[in-house]
């Protein structure tokens, strides 16, 4: 019984220094992925994120919502296409998106958070002109690219207590919806927002130095030696918008930048709060 007395003390003495360090510090998490649709993974995510604020962390949330988005397109028999891995959105998928993601999945994320105990308050980017974007390419529809980052109403929530949560559909110049990429749209709030961490939660472990092989993670990555990892094959598929994504928002000056495992319960403590962490780290 005392040796777990001693683990327990010694896991909160460890995070000390890290609630110190990230103590009124924006931290930005965007959601997505198996602990979005797993149920014991999702309460795992909600609570540290309402423990992390009751601490005094600022913490953001911004959210996807693919699958959510498929079986919405399903029920009205609407076939999901994909052009170099991002989404067709025709003029319905935009309405449908713009339905599943501001509507259901943000508000459901809210519930979510209030039940474990937070402050939460919904938005999308067309509150407050949050997330301002334009045509990213013709042949995807609506779908954008963003021109520009409003954060006066995430900083109004988090300023009265609030976890802002953030679907990413965006506003255009002329009234369009668009529909963005979560990780891009979190890696350019966070930026905005200066902020200490920027954290992707990804079905992988992290950047792996032999992709078949999790026991080779990387743990820690400098943005300079990302083309080199590129060049070796490292940094390969599905990761390299993420990589870049997070190279992006240290360039606009976010301190770092994390991809972590979401499988594992209570990754977000682990990569904030304990010297090991829960994935690869991007650094300056």
């Amino acid at each position: 019984m005392q040796i777990d007395y001693d683990i327990r003390a010694n896991v909160m003495v460890e995070a000390l220094p890290y609630l110190q360090e990230y103590n009124d510090k924006v931290v930005v998490v965007k959601y997505g992925g198996n602990a979005m649709t797993n149920e014991t993974l999702k309460q795992a995510v909600m609570q540290d994120i309402v423990l992390l604020s009751l601490v005094g962390i600022k913490v953001v949330l911004v959210h996807g919502g693919g699958p959510e988005i498929n079986a919405m397109l399903k029920k009205i028999n609407k076939p999901s296409e994909f052009v170099n891995g991002l989404r067709y959105t025709d003029e319905e998928t935009i309405d449908i998106v713009q339905m599943v993601l501001a509507g259901k999945v943000n508000k459901d994320l809210v519930q979510l958070l209030q039940q474990a105990g937070g402050k939460a308050m919904g938005f999308c980017g067309l509150d407050g002109k949050l997330i301002q974007a334009e045509q990213l390419n013709p042949d995807l529809g609506f779908v954008g690219e963003i021109t520009d980052v409003n954060p006066e109403v995430i900083n109004t929530a988090l300023n009265n207590g609030y976890i802002p949560v953030i679907s990413t559909v965006a506003t255009g110049k002329n009234g369009e919806v668009y529909n963005i990429n979560a990780d891009t749209a979190a890696a350019r709030i966070a930026a905005e927002m200066k902020a200490a961490n920027l954290i992707l939660l990804t079905d992988i472990k992290g950047l792996l130095e032999d992709k078949d092989d999790e026991n080779t993670i990387i743990r820690t990555v400098g943005v300079s030696e990302v083309p080199y990892l590129k060049k070796q094959g490292i940094i390969t598929g599905g990761m390299i918008p993420k990589i870049d994504c997070c190279v992006e928002a240290v360039r606009r000056g976010v301190k770092k930048t994390s991809i972590i495992d979401g499988r594992i319960p209570h990754s977000i403590l682990i990569e904030l709060l304990t010297d090991i962490g829960a994935g690869t780290m991007i650094i300056p």
